[in-house]
């Protein structure tokens, strides 16, 4: 499978963002999605990630209650909708999936997915 992230910008604090991750040569139905995101000088660390299958989902302590991950099966895409943005969210989002997916067991670490899209940078000005 082939993922197309995208919807990076600049923004303000306290301001929204959509990011969407489309998928291209497999249907997601059996896949496991997430994003991740790297500041500059740190390592990529975990930020939601969604269960094709039932919609299980599953977020960073950090983003928790303002980051909403959601999928579109027609469009076989997944979003991450971004609220009250802050300056330390700043980084560059990737999505990444990994497929026969039955439980998410490891959905927080990178390792455990197997494809991963080129990254959109996502830049939070105070």
């Amino acid at each position: 499978v082939q993922l197309q992230a995208s919807g990076g910008g600049l923004v303000q604090a306290g301001d929204s963002l959509t990011l969407s991750c489309a998928a291209s040569g497999r249907t997601l139905s059996s896949y496991a999605i997430a994003w991740f995101r790297q500041a500059p000088g740190k390592e990529r660390e975990f930020v939601a990630a969604i269960i094709w299958s039932g919609g299980s989902t599953y977020y960073a302590n950090s983003v928790t209650g303002r980051f909403t991950i959601s999928r579109d099966n027609a469009k076989n895409t997944a979003y991450l909708q971004m609220n009250s943005l802050k300056p330390e969210d700043t980084a560059v989002y990737y999505c990444a999936a990994r497929s026969k997916v039955v439980s998410g067991a490891y959905y927080d670490t990178p390792s455990w997915y197997g494809y991963w899209g080129q990254g959109t940078l996502v830049t939070v000005s105070s």
